[in-house]
């Protein structure tokens, strides 16, 4: 293969994939706006394009003159205008999908869980939402043939449930190398609302550097159950919540990785409760319901079975699986 060829392939790889800031330097664009604009999070021209002028113009150093320059050249690199149905059909189909270790939970979920697009899983404690966050961490290491997304997992945890030895069974079952395996997990505990927000923006900066294929937060809601009380606080903590999901969702849309996030329930105590079979329901109110694209709710079966229900999906049908919590990782319930 020649240089020229071998360029020209190096650079169609480039435009499937997040283009750097980097390449906006020039028309009157300098290398310390760039800087700026990296210090505050944005590290991909896409994140740059999708973000609204007024967050442009809060970083220090940045005019609204500069901004709306800034704006104009992301917007050339960037195709943000209409499209036929025909392409993003054709973009839809080349999506890849994760598997979760059980077979009859990735029939449910058309394959596996989607990149590019935030999936919610909810329920009550020991319902298997942290075991199905460690087999992904696993499996998104697979090969893409084998069900995997070939690459990292970032790991944002509330709670303190991560356990690497868990990860490590996983990995046995399917052959892989447990050393490498822990290495491709960066993991990250966050203490309060802010400090999680923060490791998004760290999050982007690693995410332009290597290959990640899955950002799980175990658990979204936690912390703002403690860090906001009482109705008060509701809006405010309201806000905060949709800045923290909007960051997800960027970061689905610009890397397309698959963010995973778990959630508690509430118990219903109102009159609407003594006719509902199961009174819980997921927190976070509509904030949250908006911003995922898919919604699972997990309840416990008999013994180490575990059900999980589509609650909420723009194209998946409302049915529901049966899976089990096995030594190593996720799997499909024995008759």
């Amino acid at each position: 293969m020649s240089v020229s060829a071998a360029s020209t392939v190096e650079e169609e790889v480039d435009e499937c994939g997040p283009q750097p800031i980097a390449r906006l330097e020039g028309n009157g664009i300098t290398a310390g706006d760039i800087t700026k604009l990296k210090e505050c999070g944005y590290h991909t021209i896409e994140s740059i394009a999708f973000a609204p002028k007024k967050h442009l113009i809060t970083i220090k150093g940045i005019s609204e003159a500069k901004a709306d320059k800034i704006l104009k050249e992301a917007g050339k690199l960037v195709p943000m205008g209409f499209t036929t149905a025909t392409e993003f059909h054709q973009k839809r189909s080349e999506i890849i999908q994760l598997t979760t270790g059980s077979k009859e939970l990735d029939k449910l979920l058309g394959g596996g869980i989607e990149t590019g697009s935030i999936t919610e899983m909810f329920g009550e404690f020991r319902t298997g939402k942290t075991q199905i966050c460690h087999t992904l961490a696993v499996t998104c290491q697979l090969p893409i043939e084998s069900g995997g997304g070939e690459g990292k997992c970032l790991y944002i945890d509330t709670e303190g449930t991560f356990r690497p030895e868990r990860l490590l069974a996983v990995a046995e079952r399917y052959q892989m190398n447990g050393q490498d395996v822990l290495d491709n997990v960066a993991y990250a505990r966050a203490y309060n609302t802010d400090h999680q927000t923060e490791l998004l923006i760290q999050a982007s900066a690693m995410m332009s550097d290597a290959r990640y294929a899955l950002l799980i937060v175990d658990s979204a809601m936690a912390l703002y159950r403690t860090d906001y009380s009482g109705r008060g606080e509701l809006a405010a903590r309201q806000m905060h919540l949709a800045r923290f999901l909007r960051m997800l969702l960027q970061l689905a849309d610009v890397f397309g990785i698959a963010v995973v996030i778990t959630n508690q329930v509430v118990a219903q105590v109102d009159g609407a409760a003594m006719f509902n079979a199961d009174p819980k329901k997921p927190i976070g109110g509509n904030i949250m319901a908006h911003a995922s694209t898919t919604r699972l709710y997990l309840r416990k079966g008999r013994g180490e079975t575990r059900m999980c229900k589509i609650y909420d999906s723009p194209c998946l049908p409302e049915s529901e699986a049966m899976f089990a919590i096995n030594p190593d990782g996720i799997g499909d319930a024995k008759e």
